[in-house]
């Protein structure tokens, strides 16, 4: 199906930034429907700890990948990209306008670009850094991506063992920097795309995460955590947050110091975002409460083109 003439409109920013609220009220305002781009709350059994959208937020607007998958279940960006793509296939037969937003730039990029062909790496290499990583730790895998190729390693999630990982596993194999194999080339889409991100300045986004972290916790994200705590070997839990409430579990914080590193690794992976989204020419940037002048755009470039 051709589906030219329709937009996917990408809203964007950094965590606690008002994304969700801002998209929903968009997607009322054009009616329409929103598909999720951020990776953690894929997962149906860590939606407070992901700031998933509510059950009454999602009855107001329908969602797309929003607690579609268990923590026990594969995935991937590969995988994401198809999904979203068939999704929109189909959904662009009865809308002319479609939003996805998160914070997950790779995700974002995958649907908007495409996905760079990369080798896939040896049953062995794969099974060494595995190893490496349970031995040793994710500061193993962190130590050498940054002797292999330092631009890349000031980029990504470094606290992503997958994404470490699958960097490490590239240079080895290929003898190359994985900066420097991604073609940056992207994949011609046969719908229009806007890209908008919310800027919001330091102070206000710490003050934001703060109130959004007391009430997560209000809302019973530490009962949530607890019963993941078994799991906690699963990819899906090294994440911000999980891993500071399983060292409380552990009896290596008190609860209180998870609660501090919580904010402060939150802030950190605040920051990676805007130097991953300030990096795209394409952005355009507005603060979250601009909604009249983010619905000029869309409807400029909708209805223009």
């Amino acid at each position: 199906m051709s589906t030219k003439g329709k937009t996917l409109v990408v809203i964007a920013g950094p965590t606690a930034s008002g994304k969700t609220t801002l998209t929903i009220r968009l997607a009322q305002a054009f009616d329409t429907e929103i598909i999720s781009a951020d990776s953690r709350q894929f997962y149906r059994e860590i939606p407070i700890g992901t700031a998933a959208p509510t059950i009454e937020e999602q009855a107001l607007i329908p969602h797309h990948f929003v607690g579609h998958l268990s923590v026990f279940d594969e995935y991937n960006i590969s995988m994401y990209e198809k999904d979203v793509l068939q999704l929109l296939s189909e959904k662009f037969k009865e809308k002319d306008i479609l939003f996805m937003t998160g914070g997950s730039g790779l995700y974002i990029n995958a649907v908007c670009n495409g996905i760079d062909p990369l080798p896939d790496p040896t049953p062995e290499l794969r099974e060494e850094l595995n190893q490496l990583l349970k031995k040793e730790g994710i500061s193993a895998l962190q130590n050498i991506l940054k002797e292999l190729d330092p631009e890349y390693y000031a980029e990504v999630d470094t606290n992503n063992p997958v994404r470490l990982q699958r960097a490490i596993e590239i240079c080895r194999g290929t003898g190359r920097k994985y900066s420097e194999l991604r073609s940056n080339q992207p994949v011609e889409r046969n719908f229009n795309i806007i890209k908008i991100a919310l800027n919001v300045n330091r102070d206000e986004l710490a003050r934001r995460i703060h109130m959004r972290t007391h009430a997560m916790l209000e809302a019973g994200w530490t009962e949530e955590a607890r019963i993941m705590f078994p799991h906690k070997h699963l990819n899906a839990l090294n994440t911000v947050g999980y891993k500071e409430l399983f060292s409380y579990f552990e009896g290596k914080l008190t609860l209180e110091e998870a609660v501090e590193k919580i904010e402060t690794n939150t802030r950190r992976y605040a920051k990676r975002q805007r130097t991953w989204f300030r990096k795209d020419k394409d952005i355009h940037w507005f603060a979250p409460e601009d909604i009249q002048g983010i619905s000029n755009l869309i409807k400029g470039h909708v209805y223009l083109d």
